[in-house]
């Protein structure tokens, strides 16, 4: 793990917040969760920094914060769109054709549609991400846009969404 960069930076507000909420717990390392997601809502994802700060902060490794940011997949080790679309690719929304809605969403958004992992747009509007199972088995393909849910999504209705959302008319 690399070295802390020098502009990276927990303000004290957001450090406070995050003293409080670890003091709820009767060990630090417990509160690690927590303190993921607080500042992954503060900075947009987590950062190598945020991994070291955090293991010092909640008094474990840094091996061990990052087995919880790459083991859970809300966390995201790099900044995303503003509009984040998560397709589930586990097998029974496969079966209904989530492979080819990612494929589509990436061809329409100038994104390698074989890709691996988090890709956004040249724009920085959108981020298409294959993840696992959105728990909506029986009403796939299931997508979520940033905190909005939406079953049995087709390519016609993931294009009216995405015109809907950058400003065209659906």
């Amino acid at each position: 793990m690399s070295e802390p960069t020098n502009n990276w930076k927990v303000p004290a507000a957001l450090e406070t917040e995050i003293d409080e909420l670890v003091s709820h717990y009767p060990q630090k390392r417990s509160a690690s969760l927590m303190v993921l997601h607080a500042l992954q809502e503060h900075f947009g994802y987590i950062a190598k920094e945020a991994i070291e700060w955090t293991a010092r902060k909640v008094g474990v490794g840094p091996i061990q914060v990052f087995e919880l940011v790459t083991f859970y997949p809300m966390f995201r080790q790099q900044p995303v769109g503003k509009y984040h679309f998560k397709v589930c690719r586990t097998l029974s929304c496969a079966l209904a054709g989530s492979h080819e809605l990612r494929e589509h969403l990436c061809a329409k958004l100038g994104l390698e549609a074989h890709g691996h992992g988090l890709q956004t747009s040249k724009d920085g509007q959108v981020t298409v991400e294959f993840v696992e199972c959105l728990a909506s088995c029986g009403s796939g393909p299931a997508v979520m846009v940033n905190d909005d849910f939406y079953e049995r999504m087709t390519v016609e209705k993931a294009d009216e969404l995405l015109a809907k959302l950058r400003g065209g008319k659906p």
